[in-house]
């Protein structure tokens, strides 16, 4: 089969890493991380990123690439991204993209250009939302752009003080992600359970169990509190909450939870929104699925 580009996609906890293994170890190709998170060097446990065991022999690309006081960007990973997908391709080697950061996705597979950055202002509407929530900003957001602060939720701090960014330096945000051009011709197959809500429940568990308050107190001493991005993950900003005693651990478990099934409601959003994704069966094995869909996607 020649080489084509395959993005495992979908909410948390669904299964998508294994299923992503399985694929590359049956078309001769590699796994191309595509979880926001999971770049971090040391956010192991709370990413749920896969052991070296795990990954079953097959190369895994982008994980552990950068520090955790790094702010990362979509368009920081799209030139991460499509040098390794690109070298992928040329060797002949099939490229499998796992991973629920939407945007990340559309920024690596589509014809997406980004803003630049002004790293002052970035400074000052960071500084901003720290002091007073993220409330005020998106209303300043709707002064100056209605459309593009309707396009996101008040509470998505990291997103507004972007957009009010790109708004201040540029007058207006760009578009919503409604058309699909593609940069790659991709087969998107997409992975989600009926029992979401409760195999996140016990991810969390585990993840408690496998030591990821003492991951935080190490990441601590590396700048995790001082990562703009790092520090507001799903469950690391739990455990600093309660490292910092304004929770004690039942309390920190349950809050990892709501908001790791709040934020998977909107990877469902976003990725059922796209046309070009084909949902596998989750009562049939997925391999064989996929597999087929892959042979007979016409974009491969």
């Amino acid at each position: 089969m020649a080489a084509q580009v395959i993005a495992v996609v979908g909410p948390t906890a669904a299964g998508k890493s294994e299923l992503a293994v399985s694929l590359a170890q049956a078309l001769g190709g590699e796994v191309v991380n595509a979880d926001s998170m999971q770049l971090y060097r040391g956010m192991d446990i709370g990413t749920a990123k896969l052991s070296e065991s795990e990954r079953g022999g097959v190369a895994h690309h982008l994980l552990d690439v950068w520090p955790v006081t790094r702010t990362a960007t979509a368009a920081d990973y799209q030139a991460l991204c499509r040098g390794v997908v690109d070298d992928l391709l040329a060797s002949g080697r099939t490229p499998v993209l796992v991973g629920g950061s939407g945007l990340y996705l559309r920024a690596a597979l589509d014809t997406l250009d980004f803003p630049g950055t002004d790293p002052e202002l970035r400074a000052k509407l960071e500084g901003e939302l720290d002091a007073g929530g993220s409330l005020a900003l998106h209303a300043r957001l709707a002064e100056l752009d209605p459309q593009a602060a309707a396009r996101m939720e008040p509470t998505n701090g990291r997103r507004v003080v972007r957009a009010l960014e790109v708004v201040t330096m540029t007058g207006a945000m760009p578009g919503a992600l409604t058309s699909y051009e593609g940069h790659y011709a991709t087969t998107y197959l997409g992975v989600d359970r009926p029992d979401l809500a409760e195999r996140i429940a016990v991810r969390v568990e585990r993840m408690w169990e496998q030591g990821l308050v003492a991951e935080v107190r190490a990441l601590e001493d590396e700048g995790l509190r001082d990562g703009v991005t790092a520090s507001r993950a799903l469950g690391y900003a739990q455990v600093l909450g309660l490292l910092d005693g304004r929770w004690d651990e039942a309390e920190a478990k349950a809050l990892t939870v709501t908001a790791t099934r709040r934020f998977a409601r909107r990877q469902r959003a976003w990725f059922r929104r796209d046309p070009r994704v084909q949902w596998l069966d989750p009562d049939r094995p997925l391999l064989g699925a996929a597999l087929d869909m892959t042979r007979h996607d016409p974009a491969g």
